[in-house]
């Protein structure tokens, strides 16, 4: 019994079962595991059911959805977030339809009979470019993750600043916003920075102004807002601004005098 190689699963799909069997039999003893398909929509149902399908090799005549169809339809089901390669095999060379395969992402085409060598060889090129696919994608992830945490720690290195080198109460906002500096008990609790976003919230600013202001990213502002919403006990940036409007604190202020 030959070892398993691979670790990825091909879809053979084909509406003559002895094809089927062949292929099946000859992909298995040179490394690969196989799912087979006698129809186009047993081959939807396998490629839902089974997310280790990587790799459809199919044929271009079948009935119900011909292989090109078939290729579209399961594009369309795996979308941007399953990575997967198709191979089309034809007893009809017709360049239209060859054209059209390759317009829509169809790897590569054999003419049938097959040359199983050569099949192999294919498989084999496109499981190297379904490597390289997979890898690519998850250095994306990697980087957009990498990102997220450099500016998470330069946040957090400027909040840490800011507690040990604490600015003048003014410095981080306009010097005529003489109002807001008669805030609410409930927001004495909050960061500086935390502070610093709920003023400038308070003024009407949209996150991109904010972010501009304070030198950060719109989703760390999204990140303080829903903090501070979620520390005072606010539902929406509405109630929030208003919170810190000047009639406001001026009503406030009033009501501690009295």
């Amino acid at each position: 019994m030959n070892k398993l190689t691979s670790k990825i699963k091909v879809l053979v799909v084909d509406d003559q079962p002895l094809i089927v069997e062949e292929l099946s039999e000859f992909l298995e003893s040179s490394g690969y595991r196989c799912v087979p398909c006698e129809s186009s929509r047993e081959a939807v149902e396998a490629f839902v059911a089974d997310p280790e399908i990587s790799l459809v090799l199919c044929d271009l005549h079948m009935p119900d959805m011909n292989g090109i169809e078939l290729t579209q339809h399961l594009q369309k089901i795996a979308g941007k977030h399953r990575l997967f390669e198709s191979i089309l095999l034809t007893g009809h060379s017709d360049k239209q339809d060859v054209i059209k395969a390759l317009r829509i992402g169809i790897a590569d085409y054999y003419p049938k009979p097959v040359d199983l060598a050569e099949l192999l060889e294919g498989i084999q090129r496109q499981e190297a470019v379904l490597r390289e696919r997979q890898k690519n994608e998850h250095l994306g992830h990697l980087n957009q993750k990498l990102q997220y945490l450099a500016e998470s720690i330069d946040d957090l290195y400027q909040d840490m600043e800011t507690v040990r080198h604490p600015p003048p109460f003014k410095s981080t906002v306009a010097a005529d916003d003489e109002a807001l500096c008669d805030l609410p008990p409930i927001f004495k609790q909050l960061s500086p920075r935390q502070l610093d976003v709920a003023k400038l919230e308070g003024k009407g600013q949209t996150n991109y102004q904010i972010a501009c202001d304070l030198g950060i990213t719109e989703n760390t502002v999204k990140l303080y807002v829903s903090q501070v919403l979620r520390l005072t006990h606010m539902n929406n940036r509405t109630q929030l601004a208003l919170a810190l409007s000047p009639s406001a604190s001026a009503q406030q202020h009033r009501q501690t005098a009295h």
